[in-house]
């Protein structure tokens, strides 16, 4: 506690799941491929192509971090061809309101 004016101040602290959520969505890329599934299920490829400058490897392990997550499901289509589709969850989904907020302050106040 401080007393610098006179009064007691508890110690300033970032809320703690406040800061796990920004250690977790704060990680490059995964905000942006949260993003990118908010327009529906995609594939691999479809998301390399969609996410400009993420190499196949740093894809593939946000990717797995997204499922371990609970954020995004991962499914596997018989083929022929074998194919495999990423789309958000429920708890992913719960993530779009605040998506769409900071991207209405993005656009208002960070330069394009």
């Amino acid at each position: 506690m401080t007393a610098n004016d006179g009064v007691i101040h508890e110690p300033r602290a970032c809320d703690s799941a406040l800061a796990r959520a920004f250690n977790f969505l704060g990680k490059r890329w995964s905000g942006v491929i949260l993003g990118t599934l908010t327009q529906g299920p995609a594939g691999f490829s479809e998301l390399r192509r969609a996410v400009t400058g993420i190499s196949d490897s740093v894809l593939s392990e946000r990717l797995t971090e997204l499922v371990g997550a609970g954020l995004i499901e991962r499914f596997v289509h018989d083929g022929p061809p074998i194919t495999v589709e990423y789309t958000l969850t429920v708890a992913g989904k719960g993530l779009l309101p605040a998506m769409r907020e900071l991207t209405t302050w993005a656009e208002c106040n960070l330069p394009a």
